[in-house]
């Protein structure tokens, strides 16, 4: 149970094992309940609103905000926990009031769908990274006490633990059986247990209401994959009001069967149908012919196709492509489990039950890397996919897909005569030329392109191939004028994978964005916590931007190593909340705080910049493992160590973890620099953050006050 004042004793006090183990267990349920409501929001929050996949990672900053703000006020007498159920309340309404307006974007990025930047797509924004904010404010504030009312170690490690569980329970829930329901039902049952039994009858009207808020937000006729948040249509509801939960009875045999449309995030991803021709009456054969010229024309160039490797096959349009071309064995290769799942039950052509079809259910790069090679064709489908592969990374799913090292290692897997076909939505001239730009790069030739409004395809041969028509159907080929080498297109790269920015450059949205939160967060920390910002808070403000920072680029590399799979985020954050606890665990065998570690944390962090990841891409997998496990989490748990021992002495545990949790915030925001400077040069902030915070400590241990506010 929480009580409504906070205790906020000092931790001297409290000496009995039994109130220790009661509080310990108390802040376990805490953080294990801020990480999974966290999580959850940035799950459901893209099913309510459109577009707001592309912010994920400033929902978990506005988290991190509300958790330091709260931890500000951990010392406070007035808890603020009561109210908990009421700005839930508020948060889901808000999101049902955004559900109606589009949120903005900019002609620097190219999206799915683009609105025009209006005045009100601001304000919902913001409104809904301040309504999730203040959600996690009470929740901070009992985290803050439950800090100054035990050892500071202690609470940490509890604090470490509640978080790694979360996170495991969240993932475990997220990839199995997710459910929005279930999930806030389950926050709305934590809240309960925590509410003093005064507070039941009138919070649990609160809860209800919000859980019925929920209930009508998403579509009962939904599915949850592990990125997205799908409904199926039939063809030609273009406005997707009836979701279908089964297609037509006959529909493997039947003349003329329906295509189904695949809806993510409420807009149009793939279709589900049969592209036979000879399974449709004569009246819609011409149709469906003229449907898939797309899919069909790298095929007729391509001087043979017999074994085809398709990356991104989606619901299985292009992969029936092939094989009605003859191919005799495609390697189709999706990311989505449940696109193929979703395939099985509604298309008509069965196509993923085809003997000649080899379904492999992993990250397209991945894939890349094992494979042996020997494929007449290398089929990069439509992979737009409208979607960040992480709440930590401003990355999409498919970014390190869309790279020159990608096409390096899918050309490489082409035998003499193979060819690479790469298909795409461009909606912008830039991005057009950004791709064929890409591909010439990686194969050392200017490749053949065929356009027709906005849809692109690029193919790049192998040996000696005939001289392709100047057109095809309605696609016409681009022959582009002498002296134009497209030098203006700035490539996606492994160290800078964005495709789909213009340029270098952060979007204006999301600096609007950015800008007005960090102008409401400043004034509103130095208000609340009613004395100056010392030397101390600076510690441990650049201790928790450059962990964030640090956590952000360890997921963005072991991605790269092994996939931008949701499972191997998962691992990864895992994996350094387990090198932090581990870090604290040693610290509460220390003495003091020392000097040294900041020197392997340095040196740690130089190693991690001067080896390139092309060079630990190279490796086996098991040297990648090694790798991944023993050298990139290095400079975390030293950072933790630091963190720990220092965190001991400090007389203001919950102002010093919320400073911690506002620089987290900061260094979320710091990560949109990679739009710019790329992933690698993010070491430069890392390193610079950590220094700041050496500097400060030594001036603390100068003056002898390492463990006091300054």
């Amino acid at each position: 149970m929480v009580s409504t004042e906070s205790p906020a004793l000092p931790s001297s006090e409290v000496t009995d094992l039994h109130v220790r183990r009661r509080r310990g267990l108390e802040l376990f349920c805490l953080s294990f309940l801020a990480l999974f409501l966290e999580l959850m929001v940035i799950r459901w929050a893209p099913a309510v609103v459109r577009l707001i996949a592309y912010y994920a990672n400033l929902l978990l900053i506005s988290s991190f905000l509300g958790l330091g703000v709260g931890a500000i006020l951990g010392k406070k007498r007035k808890s603020l926990f009561g109210w908990l159920p009421a700005l839930l309340l508020i948060n889901v309404a808000w999101l049902l009031i955004a559900h109606f307006i589009t949120l903005p974007t900019t002609a620097s990025e190219s999206r799915f769908y683009t609105p025009t930047p209006q005045l009100v797509r601001y304000v919902s924004l913001v409104g809904i990274f301040l309504s999730n904010a203040i959600v996690f404010v009470p929740l901070g504030q009992r985290i803050g006490s439950l800090f100054e009312a035990l050892p500071p170690l202690l609470a940490y490690s509890w604090d470490l633990g509640g978080s790694l569980a979360g996170t495991l329970c969240f993932g475990v829930f997220s990839l199995k059986y997710f459910s929005p329901m279930l999930g806030v039902g389950f926050v709305a049952f934590a809240i309960i247990m925590l509410l003093p039994r005064g507070q039941w009858l009138r919070s649990i009207p609160i809860l209800v209401l919000s859980l019925a808020g929920v209930y009508f937000s998403v579509s009962p006729s939904a599915i949850w994959s592990p990125y997205y948040y799908i409904v199926v249509v039939s063809q030609g509801d273009k406005h997707g009001n009836t979701p279908i939960r089964e297609p037509q009875p006959g529909l493997r045999t039947m003349q003329d069967p329906p295509i189904y449309d695949v809806r993510v995030n409420h807009y149009f991803l793939q279709s589900d149908g049969s592209f036979d021709p000879s399974r449709y009456s004569p009246q819609k054969r011409a149709e469906i012919l003229d449907g898939r010229m797309q899919y069909d024309l790298p095929y007729a160039l391509a001087p043979a196709h017999r074994r085809v490797l398709m990356l991104g096959a989606g619901g299985g349009t292009d992969t029936q492509i092939a094989v009605l071309n003859g191919a005799e064995q495609v390697d189709a290769v999706e990311i989505d489990p449940m696109l193929v799942k979703l395939s099985n039950r509604f298309n008509a052509s069965a196509i993923y039950e085809n003997p000649k079809v080899h379904v492999h259910v992993e990250d397209a790069r991945a894939f890349l890397r094992r494979s042996s090679g020997g494929y007449d064709m290398v089929v990069f489908g439509f992979l737009d996919s409208q979607t960040l592969f992480s709440s930590m990374s401003n990355i999409r799913l498919d970014g390190y897909i869309y790279t020159v090292q990608s096409m390096q290692s899918a050309f490489r897997l082409l035998n003499d005569n193979g060819v690479l076909s790469l298909s795409f939505m461009a909606g912008h001239e830039w991005l057009a030329r950004k791709l064929v730009r890409m591909v010439a790069l990686a194969t050392n030739q200017m490749p053949v392109v065929y356009e027709n409004q906005g849809q692109v395809v690029i193919c790049a041969f192998r040996g000696q191939h005939p001289d392709p028509p100047l057109q095809y159907g309605r696609f016409v080929r681009t022959v582009f004028p002498a002296g134009d080498d497209l030098s203006e297109a700035v490539v996606p790269t492994d160290d800078w994978p964005f495709l789909y920015l213009s340029h270098k450059t952060i979007p204006s949205d999301y600096l609007i964005v950015i800008g007005i939160l960090l102008a409401i967060t400043i004034p509103v920390v130095f208000v609340l916590r009613g004395r100056g910002f010392g030397m101390n808070d600076g510690h441990f403000l650049f201790l928790g931007l450059g962990f964030l920072l640090l956590e952000t680029k360890s997921i963005s590399d072991c991605s790269l190593y092994f996939g931008t799979t949701w499972f191997v985020t998962l691992v990864v954050v895992a994996g350094v909340l387990l090198m932090v606890l581990a870090a604290n665990l040693v610290a509460m065998r220390m003495s003091r705080f020392r000097i040294w570690p900041y020197a392997p944390l340095i040196a740690a962090l130089i190693l991690l910049y001067f080896v390139r990841r092309d060079s630990i891409l190279a490796l086996s997998f098991n040297e990648r493992l090694l790798w991944s496990l023993l050298v990139v989490p290095l400079p975390i748990f030293f950072a933790g160590l630091i963190f720990s021992t220092t965190f001991r002495q400090a007389s203001d545990p919950s102002s010093f973890f919320g400073a911690n949790l506002i620089g987290a915030m900061i260094g979320g925001f710091s990560e949109y620099l990679s739009m710019v400077i790329g992933n690698r040069s993010l070491m430069f902030l890392i390193v610079g953050a950590y220094l700041v915070s050496l500097g400060l400590q030594m001036r603390l241990v100068k003056a002898g006050r390492s463990g006091g506010a300054i």
